[in-house]
C-alpha cells in the first residue's frame, strides 16, 4: 500500500485507518454532500474535523491538499490505478465518488442531465445561497444599503422557482436518486434552518421543493451524513 506521510495533511491530521478515504471537512452545506455520498454509497471513511475557529484551513499542511483553503477534500489511498487521489471541490468529489463506484450517476444521456443540475448548484444555488446567508443572517445584516440584500433575495427566489418547476411530479431532480440531489438538497435546507431565509426567498410558496427536501430528510444516509463531523 502507498505511504500516506508523504501528504504533508498527515502531519498534522494522521489517520487511524490510511487504507480508507480520509475526508476533511466540516458539517456545512458542501462538506455535507460528501458526508452524505459516502454514507449512502457505504464506502469505509475517517473524517477529519477542519476546524475554522482555528484557522486549519490556512495552515501549510491543509494548503497543501487544497490551495483554495475550503471544505471539503479528500484523499483516496486507492485511486485510478491503485494510486492515491488527492482531491477538493465538493462537485469534483462527487462526480468522482459516483464514478469510482458506479452508483448514484446513471448512463448515457442520464449522466449528463444529472451533471447539469450539479453544474446547477455549484455555479447558482451555492454562491447565491451563500450570499443570502451573508447579507441576511451573517455579518452583512449590519450594513444598512438594502440593495445587496435584495439582488441576493430575489435571485434566491428565482432559483428556487427553477426547482419547484423541476420537481412537479418528481421524486428526484434527474430522474433516480443521485448527486444532482446530494448537492442541492443541503444548500435549500440551509437555506429554511441555517440561514433562516425561507420566508424572504419564498421558499414556503415552492411546495415541490419541500416535498422534496422532506423526502432527502428522511433518508438514514442523510440523517448520519448531516452531522458529520461531528459538533464539538
Amino acid at each position: 500500500m502507498f505511504d500516506l506521510t508523504t501528504f504533508p495533511i498527515m502531519r498534522r491530521w494522521p489517520p487511524k485507518d490510511p487504507s480508507v478515504i480520509q475526508l476533511y471537512s466540516l458539517p456545512t452545506p458542501n462538506g455535507v454532500k460528501v458526508s452524505i455520498a459516502l454514507e449512502e454509497l457505504g464506502l469505509p471513511y475517517e473524517v477529519h474535523r477542519i476546524d475554522f475557529g482555528q484557522s486549519d484551513q490556512h495552515t501549510a499542511e491543509f494548503l497543501s491538499l487544497n490551495p483554495n483553503g475550503k471544505i471539503p477534500a479528500i484523499i483516496d489511498p486507492d485511486g485510478p490505478g491503485g494510486k492515491p487521489l488527492p482531491l477538493f471541490e465538493s462537485g469534483a468529489i462527487l462526480l468522482y465518488l459516483a464514478e469510482k463506484t458506479g452508483k448514484l450517476m446513471p448512463a448515457g444521456a442520464g449522466r449528463w442531465e444529472v451533471i447539469q443540475w450539479l453544474m446547477f448548484q455549484m455555479g447558482g444555488i451555492g454562491p447565491m445561497f451563500g450570499q443570502v446567508g451573508y447579507f441576511h443572517h451573517f455579518a452583512g445584516k449590519e450594513i444598512e444599503d438594502p440593495r445587496p440584500r435584495t439582488r441576493y433575495f430575489n435571485e434566491a427566489r428565482r432559483l428556487l422557482s427553477v426547482l419547484d418547476q423541476r420537481m412537479a411530479g418528481r421524486d428526484w431532480i434527474a430522474g433516480d436518486y443521485s448527486i444532482a440531489d446530494i448537492s442541492i438538497c443541503p444548500w435549500v435546507r440551509n437555506l429554511r434552518d441555517g440561514y433562516l431565509a425561507g420566508k424572504e426567498t419564498g421558499l414556503a410558496e415552492m411546495p415541490n421543493v419541500l416535498a422534496w427536501l422532506d423526502r432527502f430528510l428522511a433518508r438514514p444516509a442523510v440523517e448520519r451524513g448531516l452531522k458529520i463531523p461531528a459538533r464539538p
